[in-house]
């Protein structure tokens, strides 16, 4: 019988968008999570709730609509895309393949724009557009977000090279975290507050 430790658990070796938002909103997040294996213990939240079912209706409705706003010719919905060169992976609700011959992809949020975009929103995006471009070896240089409390308004969100370099190096430091590297404490100490951590993290 092979030992439990030459499973592969993919769950702890892929990163994904919602691993790398909580990672840069505390990295020490992480180290407690997945280098101890100490669960979050949380109740859902409404919005989380709400972003879900519509993420859900959004896969079963309008699947032949293309958004020509965006230049789009072809779109795939709910696809998992997996990153082998960055351990990366994710499901963004739409990917969509523009006039240009290159690709894009779209994310639906619960929540308002407000003249601003959220900086998670975009690292989210841009982990997206480095799975896409290793799985279909195709450009993306920008993506789009639809608001649903907007009255589905979309936001198109460029994505540099260099935004994806700061996305590559997030990736390496979140996996010097799961070798055990313990980062330093927020420097928002706002955020501690409601941390489910918040008593471990003044420990140690």
């Amino acid at each position: 019988m092979k030992s439990s430790q030459s499973f592969f658990n993919e769950n702890q070796y892929y990163i994904t968008p919602s691993d790398m938002i909580e990672f840069l909103y505390c990295k020490r997040f992480i180290y407690y999570m997945k280098c101890l294996g100490i669960g979050q213990n949380e109740e859902k939240r409404f919005k989380v709730m709400m972003g879900r079912e519509i993420h859900e209706k959004r896969g079963s409705q309008n699947k032949e609509y293309l958004p020509k706003k965006i230049g789009s010719c072809k779109k795939m919905i709910s696809i998992n895309l997996v990153s082998e060169k960055y351990g990366i992976r994710g499901n963004p609700d739409e990917v969509h393949i523009l006039e240009d011959g290159t690709m894009a992809p779209l994310d639906y949020k619960y929540a308002l724009y407000n003249e601003r975009l959220f900086k998670t929103y975009k690292n989210q995006l841009i982990m997206y557009a480095l799975m896409i471009e290793e799985v279909f070896q195709k450009d993306v240089r920008k993506g789009f977000i639809v608001y649903c409390r907007e009255a589905n308004r979309l936001v198109e969100v460029e994505i540099s090279k260099e935004d994806k370099e700061k996305i590559r190096d997030y990736i390496e430091e979140y996996r010097r975290v799961l070798d055990g590297y313990y980062p330093e404490a927020t420097k928002q100490k706002s955020k501690c507050v409601d941390c489910c951590y918040r008593n471990i993290c003044i420990k140690i």
